[in-house]
């Protein structure tokens, strides 16, 4: 019963509150202003954040409560958070449009995936870094600091510190150049 009351609290405190602002400000367009508006009023219903969030429309969080995010974060439209783990982003990470990050994986079994067990593990993305279009992030996943992820790659696994990575599975394709 009292798990089932924190499920409830839970779902009262993050995530209906903050479905309702998604909801409210979709209609808003992606501008600076907006953009910090938007990231401003989900702070509240999120694990953790720091300062200037910046949010563009049609985005996803699951179980919010479990998001932690570090400051000057940005994520672009269509973007989707499955936090069935913990999910840490440290600080002057963005997202290109469309990225997946998922902190739950399901096995097989009787042939099926359906009701296989889930396995779930805490992704981490460090500060720095450049996720671009259609990035997913799996459970388990790191990426170390300073790192380009590239468009439409699959990070299964831990990413060095300033690389460039892409593929599927994302593997390493070059360091990253200061320019």
């Amino acid at each position: 019963m009292v798990k089932s009351m924190s499920k409830i609290g839970r779902l009262l405190r993050y995530d209906l509150p903050l479905h309702f602002v998604l909801l409210l400000t979709n209609w808003l367009p992606d501008n600076v202003p907006f953009l910090r508006l938007r990231g401003a009023l989900v702070r509240p219903f999120l694990g953790s954040c720091g300062s200037n969030l910046r949010l563009a429309r049609n985005i996803t969080f699951h179980n919010p409560v479990n998001i932690h995010f570090g400051k000057n974060i940005f994520i672009a439209y269509g973007c989707m958070f499955l936090a069935l783990d913990q999910i840490r982003v440290d600080d002057e990470v963005m997202f290109g449009p469309y990225c997946v990050i998922t902190s739950g994986n399901h096995y097989r079994r009787g042939g099926s995936f359906r009701y296989g067990e889930p396995q779930y593990s805490p992704i981490w993305i460090g500060e720095g870094c450049w996720l671009g279009a259609h990035v997913v992030v799996i459970a388990g996943a790191e990426i170390n600091k300073g790192s380009l992820i590239a468009a439409g790659a699959v990070v299964t696994k831990c990413i060095p510190q300033d690389v460039v990575a892409g593929g599927v599975p994302a593997h390493v394709i070059k360091k990253v150049i200061e320019g």
